[in-house]
């Protein structure tokens, strides 16, 4: 959870310096964890509902992120703006190193229950996004252009929606079932 509240507050920095939404997209996916990570902690031994229940809670946070990366493709559309490409492989790389260390730390407990099992889709789309982040700085450098940046973005935002799809479907029959 620490991690990843830090590494939001260093990559959301990052991308709003080099202007990369696939780093900004990235960064609010680690803020977005370090809740899951927390939320996760809480229903620890609370029973099937509470955790079903927050990973309800889970899902619709993805679900937002996935909105929020969306508006911030628009807008950067909108406005044209280049990434730095150099910022975006360095930060890049230091939140994908965090995220590693995060996945293989949730490893043993991904099938361990619903929460758990949502936890560890958190954190490895994390991984996916970091690799894409430093896709997108390669083709930023490469094309000398923007649109690899939003590409990646988007794709960061489908992956977040895909999960958020997931993450609900196994959970909402979970949190709604009588108890």
């Amino acid at each position: 959870m620490l991690i990843n509240l830090a590494m939001f507050v260093i990559e959301f920095g990052a991308g709003v310096v080099a202007r990369s939404s696939a780093l900004q997209a990235d960064a609010v996916d680690m803020l977005g964890d370090a809740v899951v990570y927390g939320l996760s902690l809480w229903a620890i031994g609370r029973g099937a509902r509470w955790e079903a229940g927050v990973a309800v809670a889970k899902g619709l946070l993805i679900l937002v992120l996935f909105g929020i990366i969306v508006a911030e493709i628009a807008w950067k559309l909108i406005e044209g703006i280049s990434p730095s490409s150099l910022l975006m492989v360095t930060f890049g790389a230091l939140a994908l190193a965090a995220n590693l260390t995060c996945l293989a730390m949730l490893w043993r407990f991904r099938a361990l229950n619903i929460n758990m099992s949502s936890t560890f889709e958190c954190s490895r789309n994390d991984v996916i996004a970091n690799l894409g982040v430093l896709l997108a700085a390669g083709g930023v450098a490469m094309f000398d252009a923007g649109w690899p940046d939003i590409l990646v973005g988007g794709l960061i935002a489908l992956v977040f929606l895909r999960s958020a799809i997931r993450v609900l479907r196994e959970a909402w029959p979970v949190w709604r079932a009588p108890a």
